[in-house]
């Protein structure tokens, strides 16, 4: 039987399920062919090196991250419909590539160690917190440091839940509606 070969698509997605379960140190041509039990040169035939891989696999992550936002908003018909939403889709955090709770704790962890991450990151969580000002300020909440308090709150609620399993959704849904009603 003649092995399916692998697409850029399979390497990102095993990447991403590698940097979740184990860090950005799995992220290695030879540890990643042998997880997919393959060869080196499947590797090197979609990537030009490991920083290309790496590259790649960030911008997999920042692309979802905040395009789905978006689209997934427009379909709310007012501001608060849509904050809820918003919290409701951070809480979930599923990546179409990569299904794993500590997908986003791993990405943050990664930038510690690795300028180009942190930049990545960066960018992507002042879209996010812009976002999120802007929900709020269309509720009648213009003080920017909600938007960084539910911001902050969804990131350590990520971080606890690669710990304990537990959904946020509920959790992420009271404090909007809590931030809501002081509104």
């Amino acid at each position: 039987m003649k092995k399916q070969r692998l697409s850029k698509t399979d390497w990102i997605k095993a990447g991403l399920a590698a940097l979740s379960a184990q860090g950005p140190s799995a992220l290695k041509a030879e540890p990643m062919a042998a997880m997919l039990g393959t060869t080196k040169g499947s590797f090197y035939w979609h990537f030009k090196d490991v920083p290309d891989f790496h590259a790649q696999i960030l911008t997999a992550w920042a692309d979802h991250a905040m395009g789905h936002l978006t689209e997934s908003l427009a379909a709310e018909p007012t501001a608060p419909a849509r904050l809820r939403r918003l919290g409701q889709i951070v809480a979930e955090s599923h990546h179409p590539l990569c299904d794993s709770p500590a997908l986003e704790p791993a990405i943050r962890a990664w930038a510690r160690a690795d300028a180009a991450v942190s930049s990545k990151l960066a960018e992507v969580d002042a879209e996010r917190i812009a976002l999120l000002q802007g929900l709020l300020s269309e509720t009648g909440i213009t003080n920017p440091e909600m938007a960084r308090i539910i911001y902050a709150a969804n990131t350590g609620m990520e971080e606890l839940s690669t710990r304990d399993g537990q959904s946020n959704a509920g959790a992420m849904g009271s404090l909007v509606d809590l931030v809501l009603a002081l509104s």
